[in-house]
């Protein structure tokens, strides 16, 4: 029994300090920080503009271009790590849907980019 608990008291000690490290940094900045709030600091900020009291208001349509931008690279890593790694074992078949992948992707691309997605003026 006591082979067993010296085998995991690296373990535990590992366990320990990262819980005093994570403490740590959760609790400094109640004793660090300056607190000086000001009604800009402290408001409500949501998706780029003042909030607003009518459900129905139009929102621009680059929020929704954005939103469809992360999708599109957001997916297209999500997918080609494990196809990357399985590369040699995917065969033709493999290859060629994931091309197919690709070339849908890049057409959502073309897409916003013709749109003005990118361009934040």
């Amino acid at each position: 029994m006591s082979q067993l608990l010296q085998a995991y008291l690296p373990l535990v000690i590992f366990v320990g300090i990262a819980f005093a490290i994570s403490a740590a940094l959760l609790i400094a900045p109640f004793f660090i920080a300056p607190r000086n709030p000001d009604p800009e600091k402290v408001s409500a900020y949501e998706c780029g503009f003042d909030a607003f009291d009518d459900a129905r208001m139009k929102f621009d349509v680059r929020f929704y271009l954005v939103s469809l931008l992360f999708i599109i690279f957001d997916l297209e890593v999500a997918f080609l790590f494990p196809w990357a790694i399985a590369f040699g074992d995917v065969g033709m078949l493999g290859f060629w849907s994931m091309m197919v992948f690709l070339a849908i992707l890049t057409i959502g691309f073309i897409y916003e980019w013709r749109k003005g997605a990118l361009e934040w003026d």
